[in-house]
């Protein structure tokens, strides 16, 4: 809408009068800086459905978050994240029934650290077929850890479950972080579950020196590259809790195959292990979460390949 000549004219007046009055004005102290509000603390739990897809949720209890994928004939459930806390496994099949009235057919376990898998009875109670890679069973049964269910199921190199129209692929990779890391991928969704060898921009921590093998994660990494996907759901909500991607990947990639390259230059030279930790750094990855705190495991799990060949 244009303005006409009157009201140009008392806009200018109203200028010019509140410009004269705040000339005459005295300034006033500015108030005390008060810190910002300190962010809220997320909900201990939440499901939260995937943009894009119908059928794919992914459920978060604290630190830990797994994937369900609901069909016209049941859902496949993963990681029931249950350790110490058997209240989580609860309100995980407490989310599912809010989604859908349809059996948990089948429950998979991503690989065979307890955190993750711990607490999968009530799946088991409900008739799901428990599912995991056959070097995970056969931990499980040395450990005995009362906690954990034992895989009803077992997958080798490769196994596809189909389930009301949904395809679900559980791929192995090679040793990395576990020896039996299963990748679970939705080919259709493009969509991966890969947990903890492929953390989204972020150091790990503790994790590294319980590594099967370092070269085999590399050539790991590679092959789940070489995989139709576009977006990844991980174990553990990093970055804030967004989807990996195909750079993620890479990136995580680059990290270790940097630290091998400085660290063989470190232990070929001798310095392993002492000298070796204390002058190895990643400056380009010092911005990454854990990096202060998990700098020294990467460099002693490659301290162990290069200085002492394990």
């Amino acid at each position: 809408m244009r303005l006409g000549f009157s009201h140009i004219a008392a806009a200018l007046a109203a200028l010019a009068t509140a410009t004269a009055a705040s000339a005459q004005t005295p300034p006033t102290t500015p108030p005390a800086s008060t810190p910002p509000p300190a962010a809220a603390a997320p909900p201990p739990f939440a499901t939260t459905k995937v943009d894009g897809t119908e059928n794919v949720y992914i459920f978060r209890y604290q630190g830990h978050q797994s994937m369900f994928v609901v069909t016209k004939d049941g859902v496949i459930a993963t990681d029931p994240i249950g350790y110490l806390r058997p209240q989580a496994v609860k309100t995980y099949i407490d989310e599912i029934k809010k989604v859908t009235d349809k059996p948990i057919k089948y429950l998979i376990y991503s690989h065979h650290h307890f955190d993750h898998i711990a607490g999968g009875k009530p799946f088991k109670d409900l008739g799901a077929k428990v599912v995991a890679h056959k070097l995970a069973k056969q931990h499980l049964l040395e450990v005995k850890y009362p906690d954990v269910v034992i895989p009803d199921e077992v997958v080798d190199n490769k196994k596809t479950i189909k389930l009301g129209g949904t395809q679900l692929d559980l791929i192995y990779v090679g040793r990395n972080h576990s020896d039996n890391s299963l990748v679970m991928h939705l080919p259709k969704e493009k969509i991966i579950f890969a947990v903890d060898f492929i953390p989204i921009q972020t150091v790990l921590f503790r994790n590294l020196p319980d590594t099967a093998s370092v070269t085999d994660w590399e050539a790991g990494l590679k092959k789940v590259l070489a995989m139709d996907w576009e977006r990844m759901i991980p174990g553990h909500p990093y970055a804030g809790g967004r989807l990996g991607t195909k750079k993620d990947a890479q990136d995580q990639l680059q990290l270790l195959q940097d630290a091998s390259a400085e660290m063989k230059t470190l232990g070929q030279a001798g310095k392993c292990w002492e000298p070796a930790e204390k002058e190895f750094k990643l400056s380009k990855y010092a911005n990454w979460p854990g990096y202060e705190n998990g700098l020294q495991f990467i460099a002693r799990r490659y301290c162990g390949l290069w200085g002492r060949g394990t």
